[in-house]
């Protein structure tokens, strides 16, 4: 059996993938830290990066108004909801991919149309390497995070940064 770094969860031998978390067993297991700081990443949890919950809105929400809210909590992102369960994620990119010049005259379409729908989440438990490697091969900057099956933050590839820059400087 081969105990999965990440999750702890027993596979069998010579599998790729940790039937728990999905995260590639080979290369966790491969990968040694050269430094305290990628030690901590490889060990430390999401939940230290978690600090803010998520601002939400509901599907049905015009786009101006979901604009107005992020520009006036300075956030990059809101998670879309539709009774109560994340159906998608809006943030700045799709603002600029999606919106772009048209943004004054999509101003009162809602926000569904222009989400990126089922967004991929994580786990307060998960690793923050793990949350790195999705951010990664998933080409996107905000994750959102679920305790207990519940949506309870959101981590952008700021905090992470910012929790490395904090380790970097407490290791010195």
């Amino acid at each position: 059996m081969i105990v999965c770094p990440d999750c702890g969860i027993d596979n069998i031998d010579g599998a790729d993938l940790c039937e728990g978390c999905q995260q590639p067993l080979a290369a966790s297991n491969a990968l040694t830290p050269k430094s305290d700081v990628e030690e901590s990443i490889f060990h430390d949890r999401i939940r230290v990066l978690a600090r803010h919950g998520p601002l939400c809105v509901e599907s049905g929400t015009r786009v101006a108004e979901v604009l107005e809210r992020m520009v006036e909590r300075a956030v990059g992102c809101v998670i879309v909801l539709e009774a109560g369960e994340t159906v998608g994620i809006f943030s700045e990119r799709d603002a600029m991919l999606r919106l772009n010049t048209d943004a004054a005259a999509l101003a009162d379409r809602p926000i569904s149309e222009f989400m990126t729908p089922n967004p991929e989440g994580l786990d307060m438990d998960d690793k923050i390497a793990f949350a790195l490697h999705r951010m990664d091969a998933g080409n996107y900057r905000h994750i959102p995070i679920y305790s207990q099956g519940r949506l309870c933050s959101i981590i952008s590839v700021r905090d992470i940064l910012r929790y490395i820059t904090e380790n970097a400087i407490d290791t010195k």
